[in-house]
């Protein structure tokens, strides 16, 4: 693929929480998904959810990859589709519990862990991007957080080989709401886009995993970032809370200048400059 000349991430929102990034000639996906309707994503001890939506691309149609960064190892996240079809030389950045499982059992021999705001940098022939690991909490109850994989969500910070950062891109991951996120801000305080995981994603007992449209809307006032994407939401059954509910809540904190209108298959551009987001 042909690198970018500009200054911007390049955006296609492929469904749930996978997102194709590209900046210069660097092309990145996140948490690869590739399930189509009707088919069922295992989520551990018994739970499935069944898929309501479909990809915007196959998997066979996603361009050569420089790296996949992966929140957590659920089935929604990195399905059997992920496991077969992606190249095994393909570096995956995650968290250690995931990457052990993904070298161990699965070959996926690159796949490198990053404990809670450790870093690793990417490198094209002409851009890079450091990725480093932010706070995630999949469950609210200490217990559960012990039955379910850790999550992790990423600061993406762009820009020219061994140069400045030019744009910087925060992935909440699967996470609720809680204190610990308010160091995001303290120690970046000038976040470009935010993608926020959403959904409200309900287990069994009214088990919140994910953050619903009040959290997520309460999160994006914490961190003031210039634009705002939401995803994961309406993809699964689990999922129960509508993106109208977070639109609607964006809205009454101020930030619908902020929102960035982009629907499943739809692209989106970010510019470097702070110029509005563009949405085809």
């Amino acid at each position: 693929m042909t690198p970018l000349a500009d200054d911007s991430v390049h955006i296609h929102f492929i469904g749930n929480a996978t997102v194709l990034l590209r900046y210069g000639d660097l092309t990145l996906l996140t948490d690869p998904n590739f399930l189509h309707r009707g088919q069922h994503a295992y989520l551990g001890y018994g739970l499935v959810s069944r898929r309501l939506t479909e990809p915007a691309l196959d998997i066979r149609e996603v361009p050569e990859l420089d790296a996949v960064i992966l929140s957590h190892l659920h089935g929604d996240h990195w399905d059997r589709v992920a496991r077969r079809h992606l190249s095994r030389a393909l570096p995956v950045v995650t968290t250690p519990h995931a990457s052990r499982r993904l070298r161990g059992l699965h070959g996926f021999h690159h796949a490198l862990g990053l404990r809670t705001w450790q870093d690793h940098v990417l490198r094209g022939r002409t851009t890079q991007v450091r990725v480093t690991a932010m706070p995630g909490r999949h469950a609210g109850n200490r217990l559960l957080r012990r039955m379910l994989p850790p999550v992790m969500g990423s600061m993406l910070e762009f820009g020219p080989l061994r140069g400045p950062v030019r744009m910087r891109l925060y992935i909440s991951g699967d996470t609720l709401l809680f204190d610990g996120l308010d160091e995001i801000g303290r120690r970046y305080p000038d976040v470009d886009l935010a993608v926020l995981h959403l959904g409200g994603t309900l287990l069994p007992g009214g088990i919140l995993l994910t953050m619903d449209g009040a959290q997520g809307a309460e999160l994006a006032s914490r961190l003031r970032p210039g634009a705002i994407l939401p995803v994961h939401y309406g993809d699964y059954t689990v999922m129960r809370s509508p993106l109208e509910a977070f639109l609607h809540e964006a809205e009454r904190r101020g930030l619908a200048d902020r929102l960035v209108h982009c629907r499943h298959g739809q692209h989106a551009t970010v510019r470097a400059d702070g110029g509005p987001p563009t949405v085809a």
